[in-house]
């Protein structure tokens, strides 16, 4: 009597168990070929160059000093060249995959860039002997791009930790690299202006100009690793590397304030406020300028100065410039997430 009853309820076991199997597997979700991964990562800058020049001014760190008992009363103190990339800074990005089998798959990127500001002018000129400040011009740069970067993707297909290698190319959507300039000189004024003796004019001038750039290609590959952490999630790092070369396009002045004051020689005590400028006074010349890859008798370039007003061959169209060019690749690690659909 005891086996029969043993038996059944050895069935009847082993049925229940196989239901709540089998319920499992059906309310478990099919993962599809496709996934979503979201990253952020930091770059380093491994492909430095020599900086364009920022307006008039050259890339470099330059001192001087004055001394009016010279016959030249400007001596240079120190000269260095401003060489680096824009390839250092922070990016994140959103990506859509399709697994084409379990070794390829192919992904598509868009990614947001915010690169380290770069000094890519610097200029001082103070009086011999003191710590007088007579000039100064100082320029930091940064870029931001958002990019489409399209690549195919290589494994051994392992379940739990699987590495991988990808390659692919990068197209800018959008980019901007900012320039902001700040800059101070001293000056005398001019004859018969109505001031006081020892009066000097300190000129202060803060600018800001956006640079678009050509339409370019780069290229990108990496080598990462993916972590299994659940049926649905991934986490994973790689080491990235890209190589995004960049050359200017146009350039247009955003932002421009400029003040003369007469401040005591002396002192530094300001007596009055002479003149200012701003944005809307620029010609189209000074705001606006179109890059090229050479310039001759024809093209926009200045031909005098008049204090800080640059007066060119026609002030009414675009200035010319030689096309500058710069890289916003390098050599970065990301971390994110990636998740099965």
């Amino acid at each position: 009597m005891k086996r029969p009853i043993l038996a059944t309820a050895m069935a009847l076991a082993f049925a229940v168990t196989t239901s709540v199997s089998a319920q499992e597997k059906s309310t478990r979700p099919p993962h599809s070929k496709f996934y979503l991964k979201a990253s952020g990562g930091y770059f380093f800058s491994i492909t430095p160059g020599q900086f364009p020049n920022v307006g008039p001014y050259p890339p470099q760190d330059l001192h001087t000093q004055y001394n009016p008992a010279n016959a030249n009363p400007l001596d240079t103190l120190s000269r260095k060249v401003l060489t680096g990339s824009y390839g250092q800074g922070v990016r994140g990005g959103l990506s859509v995959g399709y697994n084409i089998n379990k070794y390829i798959a192919v992904e598509a990127s868009f990614n947001y860039y915010h690169s380290s500001k770069n000094l890519m002018t610097r200029t001082l000129t103070t009086v011999v002997g003191t710590n007088q400040v007579l000039a100064q011009i100082n320029s930091h740069g940064y870029v931001n791009a958002v990019d489409f970067a399209p690549s195919v993707v290589f494994s051994p297909g392992f379940e739990r930790v699987n590495p991988y290698v990808r390659f692919g190319v990068v197209v800018p959507l959008w980019g901007r690299l900012y320039i902001e300039t700040d800059a101070l000189n001293t000056s005398n004024p001019p004859a018969g202006a109505p001031l006081p003796p020892g009066t000097v004019i300190r000129t202060e001038i803060h600018r800001k100009e956006e640079i678009k750039p050509n339409i370019t290609i780069g290229m990108q590959g990496a080598l990462g690793v993916n972590f299994n952490i659940s049926p649905r999630f991934d986490v994973f790092v790689e080491a990235e590397y890209r190589n995004v070369p960049v050359k200017s396009k146009s350039k247009e002045v955003t932002k421009y304030s400029e003040t003369n004051t007469a401040v005591n020689g002396s002192t530094g005590a300001v007596i009055a406020v002479v003149s200012t400028r701003n944005l809307s006074q620029l010609s189209e010349a000074e705001r606006y300028t179109d890059y090229v890859t050479t310039l001759d008798k024809n093209s926009n370039t200045p031909v005098s100065q008049q204090g800080t007003v640059t007066i060119y061959k026609n002030n009414n169209a675009p200035a010319n410039d030689l096309k500058s060019y710069i890289n916003i690749g390098g050599m970065g690690f990301n971390a994110g997430l990636k998740f099965r659909l």
